[in-house]
Order: C-alpha cells, then structure tokens, then sequence
C-alpha cells in the first residue's frame, strides 16, 4: 500500500506561524483589555448616563431623581457615590461626599460642553480627585451633570467591547501578519532548503551503474546536513557491498570455468543418447552463464573501447555454434536478414553470448518442437519460438534475477537478467513480447541516433 505523502515543510512552517503569533496577539491584546487600556470596564460616562436618565423635576419645579433600574443599582454597586446636577437657572441636586473643590468648579463653569478633571499631569500623579463633567439634556431641560464616580460595565457591553476590539485591533494585525507570512515564509523556505533541492537533484541521478556518488552537503542547514551524511554513509557501505558482491561473483565465475571445460569434455566422451543431449545443453548453458558474469564484470570495472560489431557476423555465427544444440532438441534454426549490414559499437564477444542465452533459452522453454527464428535488422537482434509465449504481465519479470515463468523449469532464472545487462552495457534495450507465430519473441535494441543515420544514409 502506498504512503501517504509527507506535508509540506512551507505550509508546516506557515499555519504554525500564524498559530503562534495569532496566539500572542490575542494575549497582549487580552492583557491590555484586562488592564483597561483597550476597553474602560469602569467609566464615569455611565454613571452621568445613568443620572441622565433618571432627573425629572417635581410639581414646583425642583429637580429631583427618579429610582430608575439603573440608578438604583448604581447606588448599590458604588457605595461612595456622588454628584452634583444643575439647570441652565443655577438650581441642583447633589448626592454623596462631593468634594469642596468640584462644589465651586461646578458653580463657575457651567455652560461648558465637557471637561475632565484628573490627578494627573503630563503622566504625573498629582494628589488630586478626579471628575468628569458633562452637559446632557433631558425631559427636564438641559443640565450639566459631574461626578467623580465610576460605574462597571454590564457583561454584555463587556462582550461587545471585547468584540470591537477584535475586529478593530486584533482582526486587521492579523490579517497583516497571515499577508507578512504567506509572502515571506516560501522565500526563507526556499532559500533554507535550497541545498536540498540541489542534494535531491544529485540524488534522482543515483545508478547502479554510477557508484561512488555522494551527495553534497554544502549549502543545506545543519538539521538537515547530518541526514544527508548518513545517507552518504550508507551509499558508502552500499557501494563497498556491491563491489564485494561483484568481486564474489567474478572469482566464482573464473574458479568455475575449469570445472565446467573438464564436465563438458567428459560429457562429449559419452555414448551419444538422449541424455548425452540433455548433458550437452545443460552444460552449454552453464558455460554461457559463466562467461556472462565474467563480460559484466570486465565491462563494468574495465573501460573496455567498443568496437564495430557486425551483428549479421555475429548471428551467423552463433546460430552456427548452436546448431548442434538446437537440432536434437527438435527445432530448426532459421537465421534472416533485412536491410543494411550497419555494424554497431560494443564489445562482440559479449553481445555474441547474449545472443547465445537468448537462443538456449528459446530452447528450453519453446516446447520442444518448430522453428527458432533469429531475425537481424540494422541495430536489432529478434529470437522468437513457437512455443506457450509469454503472458503480458511477465515480460518485465522474466528479466529479473532468479525469476522462472514456471518455477519448476529447468534454468536457474539469470540467463535473461544477465543478457538484459550486457545490452544495458552497451545502452540499449530488450523487450519480451508475442511473436508472429503465437509464441514469445525476445528484441535486443542497439540502435543509436548514430547508427540510425547510417541506415538512412545506406537506405
């Protein structure tokens, strides 16, 4: 079952900014509505509004205060409530331990709109009440009202408050900071892991044919610099076990070469019978196998220089070799051309055992009876059977190592995955599909622009 894919570092990085300074905006502005400075809990405006509210004038005229919800709970709250309220005639009403001072302002001033008296100066205490004074007009005329008195807001103004302020304050900053984040975060994303674009494009070119590349750490954050050199290291101890695995193969290889040579000549002695045949082929295949690891193993560590190869030579040849093989087995070998001789560039005694495989392996598994074909194109080398072919969804396996499309066949399952990487050597391909006859056919591919221009040229 496939993963799921990792989130992206950039957007990680982004919704957890936005979260943290979203988080300490709404502290501050949560210990500034707290302490007042955001939003008056207490303010003398509503206690002036209360009285406000709550002045009418008796029969004679006199001003008095009715017991308004308001004002009664106001008295209740607020035990050192005091004010003193005047008409446009000089007549009043006062409540509470007005002080001395603010008895005579109010006698002097009146007709002004609004004023504040304060106990500070310029952030200086002063050792001086405060008070508030406004003009409002009610049912019972205009009147100037002061008072020194601070009454707590209700809950609900509280609420409303504290949501003004949101969308005033705290809405438009963080509107500014997610806009500040959403620009700024891919470029210092982009800028921090820009050694790790360039460690993932060295990455993607990693081969098994390309050992010894490491990935280069310069320009990566530290976090991320120690990832990148564990991966090296393992690359490293990748590497030294491939060339183990490789130099195990070769060794077993060059000590098997005489033991096979001395099983075939013992088996050529044998009284010619259909379990001579057997022997011959089995033996053959083995031998075949045996210099193939050898040819991996020189092209890969030698620089081994390409010749031009001739693949018609080749073929005629190696059909040649394996006539004797083929004929007993009950196949015919048939051995076709079109088109030019292009030769092509690569190491012939190689690709002439690569042919070899493929002929022994139409051999084994093209039921025993029909015609081997072996078809030469400019840059193409065709082997197809009449025999069971092979299902679509095996073409690809068969080349893998140790595979067997019938496990209980005989082979041990390398022969093609050898084939497949002596033709990937010398950079082409082979593909398995059906053939003409219904059975299978296995192409090797070593056309080249190079040799494709050729054939054009010689067309």
């Amino acid at each position: 079952m496939k993963e799921p894919a990792g989130r992206s570092l950039k957007w990680q990085l982004i919704r957890r900014l936005l979260v943290l300074q979203s988080l300490i905006l709404l502290l501050v502005l949560g210990i500034l509505f707290i302490k007042g400075d955001l939003f008056a809990f207490r303010s003398t405006d509503r206690t002036i509004e209360a009285l406000q509210h709550a002045i009418q004038r008796d029969a004679t005229g006199q001003l008095q205060l009715r017991d308004t919800p308001e004002l009664t709970s106001l008295r209740a709250a607020e035990p050192g409530l005091w004010f003193i309220i005047r008409d446009i005639k000089g007549l009043q009403i006062s409540e509470g331990p007005v002080p001395a001072i603010f008895t005579r302002i109010s006698e002097t001033l009146f007709g002004i709109g609004q004023a504040r008296f304060g106990s500070t100066v310029d952030g200086l205490a002063m050792d001086r009440p405060e008070a508030r004074m406004r003009t409002v007009y009610t049912p019972a005329g205009e009147m100037q009202v002061m008072t020194g008195t601070e009454s707590r807001a209700p809950p609900a103004i509280v609420a409303l408050g504290l949501l003004l302020v949101f969308l005033k304050v705290g809405l438009p900053i963080m509107i500014v900071i997610a806009l500040g984040i959403l620009l700024a975060t891919p470029l210092v994303v982009r800028g921090a892991v820009a050694g790790i674009a360039k460690a993932e494009k060295q990455a993607a070119l990693i081969d098994i044919g390309q050992r010894g590349v490491r990935l280069e750490t310069a320009g990566t954050p530290p976090e991320i610099a120690s990832l990148i050199r564990a991966v090296n290291e393992a690359l490293r101890r990748l590497d030294d076990g491939y060339e183990r695995h490789q130099r195990f193969l070769a060794d077993a290889a060059h000590e098997l070469r005489t033991p096979i040579a001395i099983l075939g000549t013992r088996v050529a002695a044998l009284p010619h019978t259909p379990e001579r045949v057997q022997l011959v082929a089995d033996v053959a295949r083995l031998t075949t196998l045996t210099e193939q690891l050898l040819d991996i193993e020189r092209l890969q560590r030698d620089k081994v220089e390409f010749r031009p190869v001739s693949l018609l030579t080749l073929a005629r040849r190696v059909v040649s070799d394996m006539a004797p093989l083929a004929f007993p087995a009950g196949y015919e070998l048939d051995l076709t051309h079109s088109g030019p001789d292009i030769p092509v560039q690569g190491d012939e005694a190689a690709l002439e055992r690569a042919v070899t495989s493929l002929i022994q392996n139409a051999i084994d598994h093209g039921g025993g009876r029909g015609t081997i074909g072996v078809r030469i194109s400019p840059g193409l080398v065709e082997i197809s059977d009449e025999g069971p072919g092979i299902p679509p969804e095996e073409r690809e396996r068969i080349f893998e190592p140790f595979y067997r499309l019938r496990p209980r066949s005989r082979g041990t399952g390398l022969g093609l995955h050898l084939v497949r990487q002596i033709v990937e050597l010398h950079g082409g391909r082979i593909t398995a599909d059906a053939g003409s006859t219904g059975g299978a056919r296995l192409t090797i591919d070593l056309r080249t622009d190079t040799s494709l221009a050729a054939v054009a040229k010689a067309v």
